[in-house]
């Protein structure tokens, strides 16, 4: 049974979005497990041949309107959003600090979630490219994105808890303080993030296709928590409807007058008909 910490951190991180039932709120990188209470996602990768992204779904979720599309190039208004959340998605990205200025572009304030470098050192994921810490200097907290050289910190170390086949006792064992697992980033105005080294091409396509995340029974039943704890908040919502223009630039405009629940695909616009 969860402990009362593991709870609170479970509310903490998937219930409590600090925001009214009015806010406008985005979900980037949400795959096959959306934010309750987003109102538009986006997902760069939403096929079934992405499916290892996604803890293993055949493809993402289309709960709410959905944008296929990059989130370092978000196809939104400037503040379209009240609030966006990012959720381990920065350290899968080839570039953080474009996907951070997007969301400081599109959206008032936020949360961006990322693996502390220090747990991941120990068994982090191959899809992973980035070793992230939070900086906490005079200024206020930093996002430090640290590139990564290869799927593992230390060669001999990782070969070791493969030989010996105790990579998920480890997980296991780490996962019990999952409040140290991640780093829990609240932003407004504008993200704080620096990035350190850079990323070999061959690499990054390599963690590309590599095997995520992989679907337990840890992740039905946070589902099934999430649904029972949020029901009433999702009711109170579930008649709204978002005018395609307050939220989508003008140039991907296609006369829609409301978003709707399906996957877009934000592009340039038809070439006029020519008379023959």
């Amino acid at each position: 049974m969860p402990s009362l910490d593991a709870l609170r951190l479970f509310h903490e991180r998937r219930i409590a979005v600090p925001v009214d039932d009015d806010a406008l709120v985005l979900d980037v990188g949400s795959g096959d497990k959306p934010s309750w209470r987003a109102d538009v996602l986006l997902d760069r990768y939403t096929g079934p041949e992405h499916a290892a992204q996604r803890s293993g779904r055949a493809a993402a979720r289309v709960s709410r309107p959905l944008f296929d599309a990059d989130a370092a190039d978000m196809p939104f208004r400037d503040g379209a959003f009240d609030y966006a959340i990012c959720s381990n998605v920065l350290e899968h990205v080839e570039d953080p600090a474009a996907v951070a200025s997007e969301l400081s572009r599109v959206a008032r304030a936020g949360y961006i979630e990322v693996p502390e470098a220090a747990s991941a050192k120990i068994v982090d994921f191959p899809s992973h490219v980035w070793w992230c810490r939070l900086d906490e200097g005079p200024s206020g907290p930093t996002l430090v994105m640290t590139a990564k050289q290869a799927p593992f910190f230390d060669a001999e170390i990782d070969a070791y808890i493969e030989r010996a086949g105790v990579r998920d006792q480890l997980d296991a064992v780490l996962n019990r303080r999952f409040e140290h697992r991640v780093i829990q980033y609240h932003w407004t105005g504008s993200v704080d993030i620096r990035t350190e080294g850079e990323l070999d091409p061959a690499f990054f396509a390599a963690a590309m296709r590599s095997p995520g995340h992989q679907r337990g029974w840890e992740a039905t039943a946070a589902q099934a928590l999430t649904a029972a704890l949020t029901v009433r908040a999702r009711r109170r919502r579930r008649d709204r409807r978002i005018p395609f223009e307050r939220v989508v630039k003008p140039e991907h405009h296609r006369g829609e007058e409301y978003l709707e629940r399906r996957i877009y695909r934000p592009g340039p616009p038809p070439a006029p008909a020519t008379d023959q």
